[in-house]
């Protein structure tokens, strides 16, 4: 079992939680339920921080980069920062070109949330009420961080009074080297043969996209950086990779792999999809941990969620939420070391 306890409280609110076991520390704050750290050892007992994150713990009130943080009411773009739902139009704000992003101006990631700590778990509680950020309804949110043994879950519950839209993610940036390098050496795969493709400002247009036979194609490993920097009018785009893959397989959806090191993860998820983001425009945001810049492609996010811009786009809305229904989701990580010759 996992030792979950508070290591840091400050004056504003925020608070740091530590859980630890034999095979991984995690660190996690209430504001945002931004993971801050996941240290683990690799093939030769070497103990490395495999994600991205912030010098300080107030630059995460400001970052505009998403890192580490819960994303919400909706994840990813929603195109105009408009939809309708229950014959009423809604405006969202609009804060990425012409498209609502990430929530908003202030979303879920700029929160202090509520907490309280249950034996190997962290579950942070927000109310979002009617109209926050121009969402309808007053929406209860539950996420649960639990540790076990080589695992991180994160469950997502939720409750509304109205019906609205619902679309939670996490926005990790994984290194797997510890940072030692970019990212282009992982191997990844992803069970997946479809991708949603996106227009100029990274929104999904409902048009899909067969990965065969192009740099979308990682269902078997294959190394990030070997196509990223390929003719493809998908990757001008998006500067990289930062599309929906549509998810083919019901558990270990998702495998990243630092062979030098032997660091592995693993992505288990009852979501649809994963955005695949190789951190293209990751610089120019607050400085990293110990002072450091974080840069373009320094990371890479596994972005678990439903399919974005969903709301304009499909018939069968899976993001909505029924005030009669429960948001329910979950995603598991799982961190392992594999042997090299």
């Amino acid at each position: 079992m996992a030792e979950v306890k508070v290591i840091e409280q400050r004056q504003d609110g925020i608070d740091i939680i530590e859980m630890k076991n034999q095979e991984l520390t995690v660190r996690v704050t209430n504001l945002g339920c931004h993971i801050l750290s996941v240290w683990m050892k690799d093939s030769k007992g070497n103990t490395d921080d495999v994600v991205l994150g912030l010098e300080h713990i107030e630059d995460y009130r400001k970052d505009e980069k998403y890192i580490g943080g819960i994303l919400g009411r909706a994840a990813n773009r929603i195109k105009d920062g408009k939809f309708t739902l229950g014959g009423q139009e809604y405006h969202l704000a609009v804060n990425n070109g012409p498209n609502h992003l990430h929530g908003g101006t202030e979303g879920f990631d700029k929160k202090v949330w509520d907490y309280e700590i249950r034996d190997d778990k962290v579950i942070f509680c927000y109310l979002s009420q009617d109209m926050e950020e121009g969402y309808p309804g007053n929406l209860r949110i539950h996420v649960s961080y639990e540790l076990t043994g080589n695992t991180l879950t994160m469950i997502y519950y939720g409750t509304t009074d109205k019906d609205t839209i619902v679309n939670l993610a996490n926005h990790t940036y994984f290194n797997l080297s510890g940072r030692r390098e970019k990212i282009y050496d992982h191997k990844l795969r992803i069970k997946a043969s479809r991708i949603a493709c996106v227009d100029k400002d990274g929104c999904a247009t409902g048009e899909k996209l067969n990965v065969a036979g192009t740099p979308f194609d990682f269902r078997k490993f294959r190394r990030i950086g070997e196509r990223i920097n390929d003719e493809h009018e998908q990757l001008a785009l998006a500067g990289g990779y930062d599309h929906p893959y549509i998810l083919s397989d019901q558990t270990e959806q998702i495998t990243l792999l630092h062979e030098e090191t032997g660091r592995k993860l693993t992505v288990s998820t009852n979501l649809p999809t994963v955005q695949l983001y190789t951190s293209n425009f990751l610089e120019g945001g607050f400085p990293g941990k110990g002072g450091r810049a974080n840069e373009n492609r320094d990371g890479v996010c596994l972005e678990t969620q439903f399919m974005p811009n969903a709301v304009n786009l499909e018939e069968r809305q899976q993001v909505i939420l029924r005030k009669e229904d429960r948001y329910a989701v979950f995603t598991a990580f799982k961190f392992e070391v594999q042997e090299n010759d």
